[in-house]
């Protein structure tokens, strides 16, 4: 027996695809922990940066926008989401605290709506192109996993951000994307605070503090992304058009 995708799935695929495992691990761990989902979500994220790198150079299938697309939303869709939910079940129950639950979960729903959406119209129209219209779902993710380790676990909280965030990805407000050295900074720090747990394990000489403080740096050039990028982040060969600055906003 021979499996369909031998051979026809290049390595940047098999990253893609790692990548939406280790998004069903998060959603798995979101139910035990919420700050191993967020780290795992985290780890996602890394892995969605690897596999870009790796198509530029290994190149890539006709498949790896559809996979990319697909991994993306079980990584930066439904984990985040499961995520915030987690969270607001953990804060009470149905019989306790209903509209708490209730509003949690639906809005959860709502976000991982809005994911497959950006992500399908992402897929369609905008994966060739050097900016994205509306919110970045790995942004997103981000920074609900970054505020979940920094200590941000109020359900309320969480829930008017993951709100938030799904109104943001139905927006026309366009992101440029990343210079590659910005990404390599931002999938540094995002493996710092992935690998922080490892380190404080291995020797007792690393500060306590030193996670969380990652977790705020990462949180910080996330946030600023999310509201400065869309005006005052533009290079990498992409340029504001002439008379359109006061048309762009967050």
């Amino acid at each position: 027996m021979r499996f369909r995708f031998v051979g026809r799935l290049g390595l940047a695929d098999e990253v893609t695809v790692a990548n939406a495992a280790v998004g069903f691990l998060a959603v798995v761990a979101a139910a035990v922990d919420l700050e191993l989902a967020a780290r795992l979500v985290l780890l996602a994220a890394v892995a969605d940066g690897l596999d870009g790198v790796v198509a530029r150079h290994r190149g890539s299938t006709d498949a790896g926008p559809y996979l990319d697309s697909l991994a993306d939303v079980a990584s930066f869709g439904v984990a985040p989401a499961a995520l915030v939910a987690a969270a607001a079940l953990g804060a009470g129950s149905l019989a306790s605290d209903p509209l708490l639950v209730g509003v949690g979960v639906a809005v959860a729903a709502l976000f991982v709506a809005a994911a497959v959406a950006r992500l399908g119209l992402y897929t369609a129209y905008d994966s060739d192109a050097r900016e994205t219209v509306g919110v970045p779902t790995t942004l997103a993710a981000t920074i609900l996993a970054a505020a979940v380790i920094a200590g941000y676990t109020d359900p309320a909280l969480l829930t008017a951000a993951t709100a938030a965030f799904a109104v943001l990805m139905g927006t026309t407000v366009t992101y440029p994307d990343l210079h590659a050295q910005d990404a390599l900074v931002m999938g540094v720090v995002q493996a710092a605070v992935i690998l922080t747990p490892a380190g404080h394990m291995a020797t007792a000489a690393l500060p306590a503090w030193i996670g969380e403080g990652f977790a705020f740096a990462l949180l910080f050039l996330a946030c600023g992304y999310l509201l400065l990028g869309p005006r005052f982040y533009w290079g990498d060969g992409i340029r504001s058009p002439p008379g359109d600055a006061g048309k762009r906003g967050v």
